[in-house]
């Protein structure tokens, strides 16, 4: 799929995603990654959704986005509460939804101005 928006100034827009890749201002990645308006995190060590666990997103604390939007892959899935336990203690909300919708919604909240984080499993 690719996505459209009219300008990204200087910021990270996802341009296209499949079930194999990811791209960011026209570069693809193969990899599960965060991404932030100014700042990409390629070395995120998430595998898939199952093995998920609170240290996945204790970094993301430190990044203080107003939320997270969490990309599941293809299927729309849900992450235990105790899981996101430290976003919650830190009032930063996050939003499971597929990868596909993830995508557009970070595109979306970011050219809004938002301070948004997106962590994306492929």
């Amino acid at each position: 799929m690719k996505l459209h928006l009219t300008s990204a100034e200087n910021n990270n827009l996802i341009t296209g995603y499949s079930e194999d890749f990811i791209e960011i201002n026209k570069k693809r990645y193969a990899q599960n990654l965060i991404v932030l308006a100014n700042e990409l995190i390629l070395n995120w060590n998430a595998t898939s959704f199952s093995d998920l666990t609170a240290a996945h997103f204790v970094d993301i604390v430190q990044l203080n986005p107003e939320v997270v939007l969490l990309g599941t892959g293809s299927k729309h899935q849900f992450l235990h509460p105790k899981i996101t336990q430290n976003l919650t203690e830190n009032n930063i909300p996050i939003e499971c939804m597929t990868t596909a919708a993830a995508c557009r919604t970070y595109n979306i909240l970011m050219s809004e101005g938002r301070n948004v984080a997106a962590a994306l499993l492929i």
